[in-house]
């Protein structure tokens, strides 16, 4: 079973860092791009950034863009996330996921693998 595990989440001001990281595993884990979304209360669940490997080539949300950058080991099923300038709005859960067979990279559906979350809070 195929599982994906994030860490990295935390409360900090704003106008700081963090840095999550997302490691895939499992026999049957098929992954050609790994990324974020977020989820704040309430919301629904959006698209942050991702990095498709055949390439290394990334994408990420208009309100991130500046501020926040993935990178990753394909080798090792790795994906981080540096976040800086951290805003309040910035503050959700952060999920990693994973997925294959899709060019739609912004949305849930193309991803296959989800990790369970990692709250973030930014505090003003």
């Amino acid at each position: 079973q195929a599982q994906l595990v994030e860490s990295g989440g935390g409360l900090v001001q704003a106008g700081g860092s963090l840095r999550l990281s997302c490691t895939g595993s499992g026999r049957a884990f098929r992954r050609d791009f790994m990324g974020w979304f977020r989820q704040a209360h309430g919301k629904e669940r959006e698209f942050v950034a991702t990095i498709i490997w055949n390439g290394n080539s990334t994408r990420y949300a208009d309100s991130v863009k500046g501020r926040f950058t993935i990178s990753g080991d394909r080798a090792k099923d790795t994906v981080y996330l540096q976040m800086n300038s951290l805003k309040p709005e910035d503050t959700a859960v952060y999920y990693c996921a994973a997925g294959f067979s899709s060019i739609f990279y912004t949305s849930t559906r193309a991803y296959n693998y989800w990790g369970q979350g990692t709250q973030v809070t930014v505090s003003s």
